[in-house]
Formats: C-alpha cells, sequence, structure tokens
C-alpha cells in the first residue's frame, strides 16, 4: 500500500519540516524553470519577447489561479474528512472533487480561449508584442487540462500529507521544460510557441507522475458508488474550492489593473515590471510553501479537533516565513542591480526594475505572513475570510496605482501590492484570532485505547 501521512499526531514542529521542505523544493523548482524560461527567451529571443510572456503574467494568474484556488479548496475537504479518518467520506470527496474539476476545466479553456485577444487589448498591449502574447497565451490555455490535471492530483497527494510525489514530478517536469525550451528556441528556432509547448508536456508528465502514486493508494480506491452524485459533498467542496478561487482570480484583477498602467508606461516598463515580478514570486516561494504546509496541517488536525497543534503549527510556520524574509527581502534591498542585470538587457530596462525591487524586499514580511495566516483560516474550513481579503487586495491595488501613479511614477505599482498586502494581513490575522480563541474554548477529545472520547 502506498503510504500516507497524518499530521495529526508526533512532533509538531518535526512533522511541519518534514512536510515543508520537499514541498519547498517542488515550489522553488516551478519557480526555478519560469525563471529558466524568461532567462531562455529574453537571451534567444529579446527583450520584447519577454515583454510579450511578461504581459500575460496577469491573465494567466487570474485564469490558472483560479483553477489552483479551486483544487486546494477541494483538499480542504479532503484533508478534513482524512484527518477525521473518514475513509468512506475521503473517497466521496476525491471522486467529486473529480467531476467538478472536470467541468470546470471545459469552461476555463473556452472562456480563456475565446476571449484572449479581447484581454489582452483592454490591457493596452503594445502592437509589437501583442501577437507573440496571443501566441503564447493560445498554447497555454489550451492546454489548461494538463495543468488542472496536476493540481488536482497534487492537492489530493499533499491533503494526505504526502509531499515528496510532487516533488518528484516537479524535478522530472523541470528537466523536461528546460531542454524542450533550450531545444525550441536554440535548435529549431522556433518563437515563445516552443516555450508555451514545453511547459504543456511538462506538466503533462508531473500529472502522470503524481496519478501514478494516487491509484496506488489502498484507501482511496474509488468505485462506481463513490462517483454517487453527493449534493452535500458538492456543496461542502464548493463552498471552500470557489472561494479560494475567486480569492486567487479577484487578486489577479487587482494586478491586471496594475498590468494596465505599467503597460500604458511604455514597453521598457512591461519588460522591467516582468521581471521584477519574476523576482518577486521566486523569493516570496518559500512562505507561499509554509502556507501551502499550514493549509495541511491546519485542515487534518481541525477534522481530528485537535485546535491546540493550529496554533502550535502556526508558531513553526510564521518562523520559517520571518527567517525566508530576512534572506529574500535583503536580496531584494541590498542587490537590485545584480538582479535585473541577470535578466535583462538593456540598461533603461535595468535602472527601471533597480527602482521596484527594494520597495518589496523591504516590506515582503507582510506578504510572507499573509500566505501563512490566510491558510490557516481556510485549511479550518472559513474561506470567506480570505475571500474578502482579495477583494480587499484589489480595492488597495487598484486605488493605491490610480492615486500615485502620476507623481511617483512606477514606483507607484509597488506601492499599490504593500498596501494590498498590509490590508489583508490585518483582516485574516483577525479573523485566525477569533477562530482559534473560539474552538481553544471546546474541549478537545481525548484517547482512551482506540476511541476518542469528549472531555466532559
Amino acid at each position: 500500500m502506498a503510504q500516507t501521512y497524518d499530521l495529526t499526531k508526533g512532533n509538531v514542529s518535526r512533522l511541519i519540516l518534514t512536510f515543508y521542505f520537499p514541498m519547498l523544493f517542488t515550489n522553488l523548482l516551478q519557480q526555478v524553470y519560469t525563471m529558466a524560461d524568461t532567462a531562455i527567451i529574453a537571451k534567444g529571443l529579446g527583450d520584447d519577447a519577454t515583454a510579450a510572456v511578461g504581459n500575460m503574467a496577469s491573465l494567466t494568474f487570474l485564469i490558472i489561479g483560479f483553477s489552483l484556488g479551486l483544487t486546494a479548496g477541494f483538499s480542504v475537504t479532503i484533508a478534513q474528512n482524512y484527518g477525521a479518518k473518514d475513509y468512506a467520506g475521503l473517497r466521496r470527496a476525491i471522486a467529486s472533487s473529480i467531476k467538478l474539476a472536470v467541468g470546470i476545466t471545459v469552461l476555463l479553456t473556452l472562456f480563456s480561449v475565446v476571449f484572449l485577444r479581447d484581454i489582452l487589448l483592454l490591457l493596452k498591449t503594445d502592437d509589437k508584442i501583442l501577437n507573440d502574447s496571443l501566441l503564447y497565451g493560445y498554447i497555454i490555455f489550451g492546454g489548461l487540462v494538463s495543468t488542472i490535471a496536476y493540481n488536482m492530483c497534487a492537492s489530493i497527494l499533499r491533503a494526505l500529507g504526502d509531499s515528496k510525489t510532487p516533488l518528484i514530478a516537479i524535478i522530472a517536469s523541470s528537466v523536461i521544460n528546460v531542454t524542450l525550451n533550450s531545444v525550441t528556441i536554440f535548435i529549431m528556432h522556433t518563437g515563445v510557441e516552443g516555450p508555451a509547448a514545453a511547459t504543456i508536456i511538462a506538466q503533462v508528465v508531473s500529472a502522470l507522475i503524481c496519478y501514478n502514486k494516487l491509484r496506488r493508494i489502498e484507501i482511496i480506491r474509488l468505485t462506481m458508488n463513490d462517483f454517487a452524485r453527493d449534493v452535500r459533498m458538492y456543496v461542502s467542496l464548493m463552498k471552500n474550492g470557489i472561494s479560494m478561487a475567486l480569492m486567487n482570480s479577484i487578486t489577479a484583477v487587482g494586478s491586471m489593473v496594475v498590468q494596465y498602467f505599467v503597460n500604458g508606461l511604455g514597453l521598457a516598463y512591461t519588460s522591467a515590471y516582468s521581471i521584477c515580478m519574476k523576482y518577486l514570486n521566486l523569493f516570496m516561494d518559500p512562505a507561499c510553501t509554509a502556507g501551502f504546509t499550514m493549509s495541511s496541517f491546519a485542515s487534518q488536525n481541525y477534522g481530528a479537533k485537535k485546535y491546540s497543534r493550529i496554533n502550535e503549527g502556526m508558531k513553526v510556520c510564521l518562523t520559517i516565513s520571518f527567517i525566508t524574509y530576512l534572506v529574500f527581502g535583503s536580496v531584494m534591498v541590498f542587490m537590485p542591480e545584480m538582479l535585473a542585470k541577470l535578466m535583462l538587457n538593456e540598461s533603461e530596462r535595468i535602472a527601471i526594475a533597480v527602482r521596484f525591487l527594494p520597495i518589496c524586499g523591504v516590506m515582503m514580511f507582510a506578504v510572507d505572513f499573509l500566505f501563512v495566516v490566510r491558510s490557516a483560516v481556510q485549511g479550518m474550513g472559513f474561506p470567506f475570510i480570505p475571500m474578502c481579503s482579495g477583494i480587499l487586495e484589489m480595492i488597495m491595488r487598484i486605488v493605491v496605482v490610480m492615486l500615485f501613479i502620476k507623481p511617483f511614477g512606477f514606483e507607484a505599482t509597488a506601492y499599490a501590492g504593500v498596501s494590498a498586502w498590509v490590508a489583508a494581513l490585518l483582516l485574516n490575522v483577525g479573523a485566525y484570532i477569533m477562530i482559534i480563541r473560539r474552538k481553544l474554548k471546546e474541549k478537545e477529545p481525548i484517547k482512551t485505547g482506540a476511541v476518542l472520547i469528549p472531555q466532559k
């Protein structure tokens, strides 16, 4: 029987770190091969091609971020059933998740492909990069099924406490992706369509690796009965899934508005901004991983009604986030020019990036802590507050960039991001404190032999 991992018992710090590091390497590899994509495109096709692909970032986050939030939300219900040792409910949750994911994949693919040109024009995409952005986007969104399949399989594995198999999958897909990027650009001399196709092929491989592990786990071997219509389960899954998906997409809308203003400043700013966001996403990744870890840990322990362990896990994950902030925030503050020169060629674009990176580096602790606290609230099954925080992020980004783009110029885009992080963090901290205090007042179950008996 393939192994699953129970996060409801044992030393909290050891469990979290054992779960965290494989997932960290997984997410870092994803970011690294995304950076490698950008570097290969920049050196092989030039800064305009880099701008074309970077211009797709906010729209890609809108669509793929929605699907990622959806599968992450489904995994909350899955992890809670696993933590409660309700294996029949666990199988129904997985089967229902698959059915819902298939339908939503079809809808997202059609929407993104049909409206891609209109959205890019709405974002004031420069004519010089419009065709490349379209070509890249059609391939990425046309292969959305592979991305969602991987996210779904990886989310289920993490809900069951397995963060190692997704790491293996990403190692394989990273090697394939970087190799195919180099081959398509430097040997086959394709345009941006080469890296786009390489990304889809790599996602297919990673999805197959995760699926191969899932089919060997005995407690989740599905039968036709598990796929029977279960309205209550659909409601539970959609409550978490749609809320988290909307949170990601609403946040992406704010990012798209910022992208609109950046594009209005000129092509050099579009290129520099895309590189800054690549670095920001890379350096936020360790804290984001701590958030994913906290979500799985909180979900399983909430299902097992072990609320005090959630607080212990929160302390560990916030410590991880603070350490990563000190390291990567310092790099952005003290070495912005070095970072910019690694990815950009023209001195004007390098100078633009140098103006952005230190501002975000100083305040990155806010988003690092936000990942952990928000994930804990989501993992306990309270997705409404995180969704509201996504709306708040969107509002702050839009208001700040509109008010300050004229007096401060490009730096206003950095201030917009920082203000969004701080506002969302404060809202989620307040929600977490209220929820955990209420739950800690409840009596946790004690063990007598193999039986859980509520305390009187």
